[in-house]
């Protein structure tokens, strides 16, 4: 049997630490994320930039006189649905990523990777991905407060990174708007190991950053780690 994920779903509001944790691991040595995290090589399939494409696409249409396809003058979307057009670009990464990379299935962990808000929108989200995804993933939700959310949102921001996975940033405005709310606490009331989407038993673990850990990274960040992995890996594995 295998001894790291394949796939582990990373989600959370804006700025709880998913790319904090996603640089970790990349920063800590194969052996060590084996032993430690249960993940091996990985590949990381984060849909912001599927997010920035479609902010780019829109801007070279607006230059040219042609109208915007997905989003209006200030960035919001024009349909709810595009939020789930990226989940889709995501099955169609993870199915390239499978097919193309020999022994992808059995020496490679994908982390998927995304953000979403509202009152049904990591559920909404987690059911438009791939049931082969579904029955293969792990969640690991990382948990902060709004409040949390905004003030590291608003601290990470680079001035001329703006398309920068680890520096962009959201007005507050949109930050209230899509991300104030959210439905984790919802998902997963009635379970404390797995959320069921399409009737598939997905398993989870809440992963608390607060106080902020991720952040300043070093060995708090893992041993915390290795804690809410190790869980999952047992739930998962049971």
């Amino acid at each position: 049997m295998r001894d790291t994920f394949e796939i582990i779903i990373l989600t959370a509001r804006p700025a709880a630490g998913k790319s904090e944790i996603i640089n970790f691991l990349k920063n800590s040595d194969l052996e060590t994320r084996r032993k430690r995290f249960h993940i091996g090589q990985f590949e990381e399939i984060d849909d912001f930039p599927f997010v920035w494409d479609a902010f780019v696409v829109d801007d070279i249409l607006s230059r040219h006189g042609r109208p915007r396809l997905l989003t209006d003058e200030n960035y919001y979307f024009k349909d709810h649905f595009v939020w789930n057009l990226f989940i889709e670009k995501i099955n169609i990464t993870y199915l390239k990523l499978s097919s193309q990379i020999q022994d992808y299935s059995t020496q490679y962990t994908t982390i998927i990777e995304f953000a979403r808000g509202g009152e049904n929108g990591i559920g909404e989200a987690l059911s438009y991905l791939d049931d082969n995804i579904l029955k293969k993933a792990g969640i690991f939700y990382i948990d902060v407060p709004y409040e949390e959310s905004v003030r590291k949102n608003r601290a990470r921001a680079r001035v001329g990174q703006e398309d920068s996975i680890l520096y962009h940033s959201l007005p507050d405005e949109k930050m209230e708007y899509y991300y104030k709310i959210n439905d984790w606490e919802k998902l997963t009331s009635n379970d404390l190991k797995f959320i069921t989407v399409k009737g598939i038993k997905v398993p989870y673990v809440t992963f608390s950053n607060i106080p902020d850990i991720t952040t300043a990274g070093g060995e708090p960040l893992g041993k915390a780690m290795e804690q809410s992995l190790g869980k999952l890996w047992e739930i998962k594995n049971r």
